[in-house]
C-alpha cells in the first residue's frame, strides 16, 4: 500500500475566511456600471460626469513631462515625500491665496485626485458608528466612502439653493454628528449652489455644535456666469474646523489623478499617516509635471476655453429639454459645473426606463442612487460636457422618443 492510501482520503479543504463585513454592506457604484453599458460609440451619453477630452490641453502637458523628464529625470522617477511635490503645493497654494483663501503649501497634502482626500478624511476621523450628515441628495462615491468607514449616514433636506440651514440645525441637534460632507458649489449631482447666506449660516451651525465641514470642490472654477462665492473655508465661522478638497481632474486631465487637501494641521498630519499607509506617496512625475505645467502653460486661459465650451453644450441641453422631457418635468440651470438635475412627473421611474433608453443609443443617470435617505425615482443626473451641441439636440431627440411615451 502506498501511504495515501493508509492514510485514507484528504480532507476537504476549509472555506476561505469571509468578506470584511464593510465590503459586503456597500454596494458597487450604479453610476459606473451604467459607464460601461454606454461604451459603444453610438451611445450619446448624458451620464458620465467626465471632462470633454477634446478639450484637453494635450500639447502643453505632453510638453511639463518633457520638460521634467528631461531635466530631472533622477528626481521625478524616484520615491518623494508623502506631503507632495513641494513646487505643485505653493502653485496650489498661489492659485487659492489668489482667488481669496490665504494659503501656505505646508497647509495643503497632495492626494490622488479628490476622491483620495475622502478616504484620508474618513480614515483619520471617523470610528464605526460616527455620524455623518450630508446634503440630500449628494455625490455617490462619498456615500460609498462613508459606508466603508462603518460610518451612519444621515441625510438632510435640500431645496433649489442646496442644503438647508434651518434643517441642518435640527439634524445636528438631534444626531450630533462629527461631520458634515458639502459640494457647495456645482454640485454633483444636482448642479446647485449655496449662497452666501446660507454658507454663512452653515458655518455658525458647525462652530456653535462643534462638528468637522468637508467642503468638495472640483467643479468650482468651472464658473460660466453669475458671481464667485467664497469658500466655507475662508468664512471665519469655521476656518478652524473645515478641509477643503480640490483636483486637477477636471481643470487639468483627470489622468493624472491629482488633487490637494486642505486642512488645519493636526487633521492633516493625521491624514498624511493615512496616505502613508495607502500608498506612500503620489506619483512623483505626474506631481512634477503638473507643477511644471502650472509654471509654463496659462491655466486660466485653458479654463477660459473651456467654460466656453461648457456654456454652449450647458445651454443646449437646457433649451431642449422642454421638449424632450414629459410635461410636468422640472430642471434647473446651473452657473456652471458638469451637470443638470431634472425631475420626471409622478409616476415615472428614471431608473426603469434607463435600459429602454441605451436600447435607443441614449443615456442619463438615475437620480435614486444619490439619496441617501429615502430615493426620488422620478429624478436624473444629466451631464452636458462630453458632446458637442449637436450631439446634445440629437441624444434630446432620443430621448424624447423614450421619456415622452412613457407612463
Amino acid at each position: 500500500m502506498t501511504p495515501s492510501t493508509l492514510m485514507g482520503p484528504a480532507p476537504a479543504a476549509a472555506p476561505a475566511p469571509p468578506l470584511a463585513a464593510r465590503a459586503a454592506s456597500v454596494g458597487a457604484s450604479p453610476v459606473r456600471e451604467i459607464l460601461a453599458l454606454t461604451e459603444r460609440p453610438e451611445v450619446i451619453s448624458f451620464a458620465g460626469g467626465l471632462p470633454a477630452p477634446e478639450l484637453f490641453d494635450a500639447d502643453g502637458i505632453r510638453a511639463a513631462y518633457d520638460r521634467v523628464l528631461a531635466g530631472e529625470p533622477h528626481r521625478v522617477l524616484q520615491y518623494s515625500t508623502t506631503e507632495g511635490d513641494p513646487a505643485l503645493r505653493n502653485a496650489v497654494a498661489e492659485r487659492l491665496t489668489g482667488r481669496g483663501l490665504a494659503t501656505g503649501p505646508d497647509a495643503l497634502l497632495v492626494t490622488t485626485g479628490s476622491q483620495q482626500g475622502l478616504t484620508l478624511l474618513a480614515t483619520a476621523l471617523l470610528e464605526p458608528g460616527d455620524t455623518v450628515v450630508v446634503e440630500n441628495p449628494t455625490y455617490l462615491a462619498a456615500l460609498q466612502c462613508f459606508g466603508f468607514a462603518g460610518a451612519r449616514v444621515v441625510p438632510v433636506p435640500s431645496d433649489e439653493d442646496g442644503i438647508d440651514p434651518e434643517a441642518l440645525a435640527e439634524v445636528v441637534e438631534r444626531e450630533r454628528p462629527k461631520l458634515l460632507y458639502l459640494v457647495p458649489t456645482f454640485q454633483n449631482p444636482t448642479g446647485r449652489t449655496l449662497p452666501l447666506a446660507r454658507r454663512q449660516a452653515v458655518a455658525e451651525v458647525a462652530a456653535r455644535h462643534g462638528l468637522w465641514v468637508l467642503e468638495d470642490d472640483p467643479y468650482g472654477e468651472l464658473r460660466f456666469e453669475g458671481e464667485h462665492q467664497p469658500w466655507l473655508s475662508s468664512l471665519p465661522q469655521a476656518a478652524d474646523r473645515t478641509v477643503l478638497l480640490g483636483s486637477f481632474s477636471k481643470v487639468m486631465a483627470p489622468g493624472m489623478r491629482l488633487g490637494w487637501l486642505r486642512a488645519p494641521a493636526a487633521l492633516r498630519r493625521a491624514c498624511v499617516i493615512a496616505k502613508q499607509s495607502l500608498d506612500l506617496h503620489c506619483s512623483t512625475v505626474d506631481q512634477a509635471a503638473a507643477a511644471r505645467y502650472l509654471a509654463d502653460s496659462d491655466l486660466d486661459a485653458h479654463l477660459a476655453r473651456v467654460r466656453d465650451a461648457y456654456r454652449a453644450r450647458r445651454d443646449a441641453l437646457v433649451d431642449g429639454l422642454a421638449a424632450a422631457l414629459p410635461d410636468g418635468s422640472t430642471w434647473n440651470r446651473p452657473e456652471g459645473g458638469m451637470f443638470v438635475w431634472a425631475r420626471l412627473p409622478e409616476g415615472h421611474d428614471a431608473t426603469a426606463l434607463l435600459r429602454e433608453a441605451v436600447a435607443r443609443d441614449v443615456a442619463y443617470v438615475p437620480g435614486a442612487p444619490f439619496f441617501a435617505g429615502t430615493p426620488d425615482p422620478a429624478t436624473l443626473r444629466m451631464s452636458f460636457t462630453t458632446h458637442t451641441p449637436e450631439e446634445i439636440r440629437e441624444g434630446l431627440r432620443r430621448l424624447a422618443g423614450v421619456l415622452r411615451t412613457s407612463r
